[in-house]
């Protein structure tokens, strides 16, 4: 499973219109499962996403977690972070994972991030979103948990 996480002073999903999550100073997370992700993975995944430090300590560091700071999540599927995109003009959209499985792990995922974190907001699988963010810092990382 990839997570793209952005730390953000702000961060929305509309969908026709309607807003539909919204979070304050945490972190936007774009999901994406590829083919053989499981639960096991999306757990892993989530785990290494509530400890990673990214937030800044008394001393300016990135020594605090989403978890440490108390701030939002703010969940949104995103299949096309698998792309494959080797060669050509045109990206390959193979390494994702099934819609099926996509909206199960997803689902999953918030599942288990509501019962671990305290404000947790998502977009839509499968929608026409519209995410808009302020990315504080800018502050952007890449975490991905591949099948074992």
């Amino acid at each position: 499973m990839i997570a793209l996480l952005q730390r953000v002073s702000h961060a929305s999903v509309l969908v026709d219109g309607a807003n539909i999550g919204a979070i304050d100073a945490g972190l936007m997370v774009l999901l994406c499962a590829e083919r053989g992700d499981t639960e096991k993975e999306a757990d892993a995944l989530l785990a290494k996403l509530l400890g990673y430090r990214v937030f800044g300590d008394a001393d300016g560091k990135m020594n605090r977690s989403v978890s440490d700071v108390a701030g939002g999540l703010l969940l949104v599927p995103q299949f096309t972070l698998a792309a494959d995109t080797k060669s050509g003009t045109r990206p390959s959209f193979t390494p994702a994972a099934s819609p099926q499985d996509g909206l199960r792990l997803f689902e999953h995922f918030v599942g288990r991030a509501r019962a671990r974190h305290a404000t947790v907001e998502t977009g839509r699988f499968g929608a026409d979103m519209k995410v808009s963010l302020t990315n504080d810092g800018p502050v952007t990382f890449w975490l991905q948990v591949a099948p074992k």
